[in-house]
């Protein structure tokens, strides 16, 4: 008797829907994820016992590099829908058309774009009032100058500087820090004070008798403004002390800190966060 031969089946399987859910997936994730911001300066943060989360959205972050420089990340709110379904419940007469515009307005670019253009006029209104010694007044900043300093993404150089570095190649801006961070503590200070290069980090310079306004209470005074005119949970969020996280590095000096400290208590922004490092069990 003959032996029966049994059809082999295909093994190919159809991965196409399979395909079409990894991008579906993929999309969501992008979309609505907050991605980290490059910082200008790494720093190592002291360790802590501390396991509280400093936010990722509706946060300013001001960041203090070992030698002294400061610099600030603005994130707004990561949600395209919170700031529609904050507006709807002020008013819930709006359609569905009214909402679809107020969606992502809170995004970050959108506060950046207006915390610059404030501190801008706050600047140049500073200089008017009399205090010169903040630099030259800046008029001449187009509106795509100012979206393109905002889709940066930091704060990191005075505000007389904004257009010549917006004006370099990303390879370039990248190098102005990159360069900087590689002299000595005196080098740094002297290539800060030589005002035909584009100098790094926002001026604090300290006033015992605090008669005198800085570029870094400039722009804390601007943030909060537009925050507390156009942006509520950021506003919230800086008056419950969830809005500031100031991240220095661990061999930054006590001193560096204290100024910005010192700055933010001037101005009363008095409850911020310190962040720090989770101490592991070895430590």
């Amino acid at each position: 008797m003959g032996k029966v031969k049994i059809k082999r089946k295909s093994t190919l399987i159809d991965m196409t829907a399979m395909s079409d859910v990894t991008v579906l997936l993929l999309t969501f994730f992008m979309l609505t994820s907050t991605f980290l911001q490059k910082e200008p300066v790494i720093v190592e943060t002291p360790s802590s016992v501390q396991e509280q989360k400093v936010p990722t959205s509706n946060v300013v972050n001001v960041l203090v590099s070992p030698h002294g420089e400061v610099f600030l990340a603005i994130a707004g709110e990561a949600d395209p829908d919170a700031s529609a379904n904050y507006y709807k419940e002020q008013d819930p007469s709006l359609t569905a058309k009214d909402l679809q515009k107020k969606k992502g307005i809170w995004a970050s670019d959108s506060i950046r774009i207006a915390a610059i253009k404030r501190a801008i006029a706050e600047y140049n209104a500073t200089i008017d009032a009399g205090q010169r010694s903040l630099g030259p007044k800046v008029t001449d900043l187009t509106e795509d100058e100012i979206a393109r300093y905002a889709k940066s993404g930091n704060i990191n150089i005075p505000i007389a500087d904004i257009k010549k570095f917006v004006n370099l190649s990303q390879s370039d801006q990248d190098k102005v820090f990159t360069e900087f961070f590689k002299l000595s503590d005196e080098e740094k200070e002297q290539y800060n004070k030589n005002p035909n290069n584009i100098r790094v980090g926002i001026p604090i310079n300290i006033d015992p008798e605090h008669k005198k306004t800085n570029e870094f209470q400039i722009w804390m005074k601007a943030i909060r403004q537009v925050s507390q005119s156009d942006y509520p949970m950021l506003y919230d969020a800086l008056k419950k002390g969830e809005g500031i996280a100031v991240k220095a590095d661990k061999s930054t000096d006590y001193s560096k800190m204290h100024t910005v400290m010192d700055n933010l208590q001037t101005i009363n922004m008095t409850r911020f966060t310190l962040m720090t490092a989770l101490k592991s069990q070895d430590q």
